[in-house]
């Protein structure tokens, strides 16, 4: 019998759930996008988890009729357990903890940033040693993947993530959230030298970002500006968005450098990015390292990856039994 592996992903506003096999890959995934957030500029907690507990069950038994597959034909459940929204993930984990109690199907928690980083693996192989710049709404971190289950941390921000700083600085503009996509279909008619946004922490030789002098520094510079027409806000997201991708790119060349890497993948909603997936790009070609990010609907939070995590963790004989709990924050660790 193939081997299916589920994945369980409500960490955020996204509830998704996914079927992934070892012999043909992806085969189901559904995942429902939470609109009533665009209201308020930002996830609502408490919205987000009253969502997953309605739409849950219906998204897991759609993949399952997809798939055609019972519960026990399994070979095991993967369910993000962090980090995240606590609510959100209580959610999810308490689902996927009923699944396996009632079937003995294997369970095992998933750090959500394994899950953006094993998306490389969806629809290839993942290979390792290799450098991943993991860069989301609510992560920016460089870590060292020695092997899948073996992460080392490198840097990461010390304030606001990047695609946070996508989001406020989208707010500023009077941009719809969420704010990445919103700013680079706006930069695409716009100049990129216009303004001259900061680059934080550039020359401390560390791998570390931090991206709130850039979100102030966008602020006073709107605010100085008056009246925001369409032109204005085209340069402006320009600038903003190659002071983000620059200082990524640059952070990830020096960490390149440094360590020797032989392949770097991008991972993490901002992997999206098409004018970061440029300049990594052109940064690395010089150095002949070659570079991969997912596919875009792999770049955000997605039920795929987790299956997929899930997939790896339960071949290699790692599982975890009804006690597992889930936590808010909290860097990505080795299990293997």
């Amino acid at each position: 019998m193939e081997e299916l592996y589920l994945g369980i992903e409500t960490s955020c506003d996204d509830t998704s759930c996914a079927l992934f096999s070892p012999g043909r890959g992806l085969v189901a995934d559904v995942t429902a996008a939470q609109l009533d957030h665009e209201r308020y500029g930002g996830v609502v907690p408490e919205i987000a988890s009253r969502a997953h507990m309605r739409t849950l069950l219906p998204i897991y038994e759609s993949v399952m009729e997809e798939a055609r597959v019972e519960l026990g034909d399994l070979r095991g459940i993967g369910v993000t357990q962090g980090p995240g929204l606590t609510g959100s993930l209580l959610v999810g984990l308490s689902f996927a903890k009923a699944l396996a109690y009632g079937s003995g199907v294997p369970l095992v928690g998933i750090h959500h940033l394994e899950g953006h980083v094993l998306a490389n693996a969806l629809e290839g192989r993942f290979e390792t040693p290799s450098l991943v710049l993991i860069v989301s709404g609510g992560h920016t971190q460089l870590v060292m993947a020695d092997m899948i289950g073996r992460y080392r941390f490198l840097g990461g921000t010390r304030d606001d993530a990047a695609g946070e700083a996508f989001d406020k600085i989208g707010k500023l503009l009077g941009l719809p959230y969420p704010g990445g996509p919103a700013i680079e279909r706006e930069a695409g008619g716009g100049d990129p030298g216009a303004f001259d946004f900061p680059r934080a922490l550039r020359q401390s030789g560390k791998c570390d970002f931090s991206f709130s002098g850039l979100k102030t520094a966008v602020r006073l510079k709107v605010e100085s500006l008056g009246r925001l027409t369409p032109a204005i806000v085209r340069d402006v997201a320009a600038s903003a968005q190659e002071a983000i991708c620059d200082i990524l790119a640059e952070k990830s060349l020096m960490a390149a450098r440094r360590l020797g890497a032989k392949r770097f993948y991008l991972a993490g909603g901002v992997a999206a990015n098409g004018r970061l997936r440029e300049m990594m790009t052109e940064r690395l070609a010089p150095e002949s390292i070659p570079l991969s990010w997912p596919a875009p609907r792999f770049c955000t939070d997605n039920a795929a990856m987790i299956s997929c995590a899930a997939c790896h963790h339960i071949s290699m004989g790692h599982q975890d039994g009804l006690d597992l709990n889930s936590f808010p924050r909290g860097n990505l660790s080795s299990w293997r």
